[in-house]
């Protein structure tokens, strides 16, 4: 079942508007990305695996229950990908990050992988794809293609806006992976940019627009 969950807590929607202004600076559109997505990620790991440890309080010893943060994976789509990943980390400090690096080739449209490195024993892991934006949806087919071959225990994708053409693609090719978004907007143009959309995520990260 193809599931699509947005995260509109006022704060990350708050956040979110502060970044669609064209005139936010860059330093300010990466700080942003980094707090929403570290508000996002409370929602993307709800239902993350926990196991029962034994702990001393400083007043008596008991179980308690925690996550294996090291069998977790931010899998960053370069170049963007990195500002949601290093905001996640912040509350996940102890999970792995992986990269894939994939452009569109101008002439025929097709996804190409130039980069591509995960930490090892994938099929022990759950997997957290991370891209700002999911527009026309091939480079995250491409990514989940690629991921899916070493038999992660879960899948996710996040991104922080979505047009309803990129998650048609992405469920059509991978109904069992949700996705989790800040915002879904209205449509793609003739370019495949989201609008009303915040532009181009990684030219606003990098400051090379």
């Amino acid at each position: 079942m193809s599931t699509v969950v947005v995260i509109d807590h006022p704060l990350v929607a708050h956040k979110l508007t502060l970044m669609r202004r064209k005139d936010t600076s860059t330093s300010d559109f990466r700080r942003l990305l980094s707090e929403i997505s570290t508000l996002m990620a409370y929602e993307v790991l709800r239902d993350i695996p926990m196991h029962e440890v034994v702990i001393d309080t400083p007043l008596e010893t008991m179980t308690a229950s925690v996550i294996d943060g090291k069998k977790l994976v931010f899998a960053a789509i370069m170049r963007a990908g990195s500002g949601i990943a290093d905001g996640m980390l912040s509350v996940v400090p102890g999970a792995r990050v992986g990269h894939i690096g994939l452009y569109r080739d101008p002439r025929t449209m097709v996804v190409i992988e130039y980069y591509f490195k995960m930490p090892g024993e994938l099929d022990e892991r759950d997997v957290v794809i991370v891209d700002p934006l999911l527009a026309t949806g091939h480079s995250a087919v491409a990514a989940v293609d690629r991921i899916k071959e070493y038999g992660p225990k879960s899948i996710r994708f996040v991104s922080l806006l979505a047009a309803p053409e990129g998650i048609a693609v992405l469920h059509a090719a991978h109904p069992d992976v949700p996705v989790y978004t800040a915002a879904i907007d209205r449509e793609l143009d003739e370019n495949g940019f989201i609008r009303p959309g915040l532009g181009d995520a990684g030219d606003r990260i990098f400051g090379t627009a």
